[in-house]
């Protein structure tokens, strides 16, 4: 008879942890009652009432849409700044610059949101822009925070990469930016989609800063679900996280699916291309 050992043990309780409340939720996003700690019987009236709550719809379709340029904002800048910190070794400002690039990962949320609210307030009156805050606001300060976890990412994939490849290239005559975009672009894929993914993730979840640089009319899905919290949890509330549940999940398989389909033709290939060469 097999015996649990204490990390099988502690992996389970931790697996139970994190999974065991969100079931628990997917199961009560049915629940009949209007009262969500009551058990009123299946019933999928919270799924369908949905369709006629626009202001919770709303909110998800900007939050989404925020998340979106998040995700591709961040990646792009990010990028440029894991490229700047590992390939230009030198340079004045170096270090300030790699420290005010990670600033954002070790500073409270607070403090970044209440630095964005004071520089906007302060841009309006010198410049009048923006003349208020929304969803424009909300991006710019959810690309200032995603784009540090992509800088981190990227970086790591860049030190690890061959730089006899790009210098091959450059020695046939390549230019320095088509090397970046057919060369080190396409290698540090992988890592590009972590970096979205992630960034993609914090904007949609993120509720701190959108409260400070958020505007009328700009209420994103966090706020709205904070907002309803505190007067009491709705059953709506359950069946649109239970919604995004499993539209993330599926979108995490689905990309697993593809990344493992990938590995396997990558390993094919050099599996032939050795036994090629022994022939």
């Amino acid at each position: 008879m097999k015996r649990w050992s204490f990390s099988s043990t502690m992996l389970w309780v931790g697996l139970l942890f994190i999974y065991l409340p969100m079931l628990i939720m997917v199961i009560y996003s049915f629940n009949a009652s209007k009262l969500v700690t009551v058990w009123g019987g299946w019933s999928m009236k919270w799924y369908f009432g949905l369709l006629d709550n626009s202001q919770l719809i709303g909110s998800v379709l900007r939050s989404l849409e925020v998340a979106l340029y998040t995700a591709v904002a961040a990646t792009a800048l990010g990028t440029l700044a894991a490229f700047v910190l590992t390939r230009v070794t030198r340079f004045k400002g170096r270090t300030l610059f790699g420290g005010l690039v990670t600033a954002p990962l070790v500073m409270p949320e607070v403090i970044t949101g209440l630095s964005l609210l004071l520089l906007f307030v302060a841009m309006a009156q010198l410049i009048g822009w923006p003349a208020q805050r929304g969803l424009l606001t909300i991006w710019i300060a959810h690309t200032t925070f995603c784009s540090a976890y992509v800088a981190v990412i990227v970086s790591a994939r860049l030190r690890e990469l061959d730089l006899s490849i790009e210098e091959a290239a450059m020695d046939l005559g390549a230019k320095p930016w088509k090397v970046f975009f057919l060369i080190t672009i396409p290698m540090i894929a992988p890592s590009l989609a972590a970096g979205a993914m992630m960034s993609f993730a914090l904007s949609l979840d993120d509720l701190v800063l959108a409260s400070f640089v958020s505007g009328p009319g700009a209420t994103t899905l966090p706020m709205e679900v904070f907002s309803a919290v505190r007067l009491g949890v709705k059953p709506e509330i359950n069946a649109v996280a239970s919604l995004i549940l499993l539209s993330v999940s599926l979108f995490t398989f689905v990309a697993w699916y593809f990344t493992r389909r990938a590995e396997e033709r990558r390993k094919r290939a050099i599996q032939q291309a050795m036994a090629e060469e022994a022939v």
